[in-house]
């Protein structure tokens, strides 16, 4: 039996689900802040509605950014102690390959190019293409990315995917959005694309997951000035 427990608290509120052998069991998704004191409550919830005992977990699966510096730290810090205690094997996944995964999920997406994107709230967009010759996540304005997608039509998905669609065609670009929230089933079953025990194996080599920052920390000094730090 192949239990995964994933969730994200990456970019917005949190998501949370439970698997076993691929299959639904639990699962649980909503907006807003706090996801420190939310996301384990939410967690004990899923075993609860699945009749599970945490015990029974092989896989956890978590998001490592990039987003929200807060919602990753919390995140991984919830999934490395849960690692350790329960002694089971922690999956990494970048937000933007899951985005790009749920775009893959679409049949309006036809031939345009998905683009998973997040909002930095900086004025710009962590983004990732669905293009194997250029999977990294970057950091670009508007007009970078337009220049970057060079004419091509896309698809942009993530939550704000109708504001950066229409900022994009104002540019010349033929974009269309698909507003959605990062789905964790979609996480859970992503991670287990490796057997568990090749993400022990990985664990062992490299080290829990870490933090995928694709920029330094923007802090709000004592005087209410905000700098950006590395």
């Amino acid at each position: 039996m192949n239990v995964v427990l994933a969730f994200d608290c990456a970019i917005t509120g949190l998501g949370a689900a439970l698997l076993r052998d691929g299959a639904l069991l639990a699962v649980h998704r909503e907006e807003g802040r706090d996801q420190a004191a939310r996301l384990m409550p939410v967690v004990a919830r899923l075993f609860e509605t699945a009749g599970l005992d945490r015990r029974a977990v092989t896989l956890l699966a978590v998001t490592v950014g990039p987003g929200s510096f807060t919602g990753v730290r919390v995140g991984l810090a919830a999934a490395r102690g849960l690692a350790i205690a329960l002694d089971v094997p922690l999956a990494g996944i970048a937000t933007t390959d899951v985005l790009l995964a749920q775009a893959g999920t679409d049949d309006a997406v036809g031939d345009r190019l998905a683009v998973a994107a997040i909002d930095t709230h900086l004025g710009d967009w962590f983004c990732a293409l669905g293009a194997p010759q250029d999977p990294s996540p970057f950091v670009a304005s508007t007009e970078a990315l337009a220049e970057k997608l060079q004419g091509r039509s896309c698809r942009v998905v993530g939550l704000e995917a109708v504001r950066l669609a229409a900022a994009l065609e104002a540019l010349g670009i033929d974009a269309t959005a698909q507003a959605t929230l990062l789905d964790p089933v979609v996480l859970a079953r992503l991670a287990t694309e490796r057997d568990a025990e090749d993400w022990r194996r990985r664990n062992r080599a490299e080290g829990l997951p870490r933090p995928l920052y694709l920029r330094g920390v923007n802090i709000t000094l004592p005087d209410g000035q905000r700098r950006t730090v590395d």
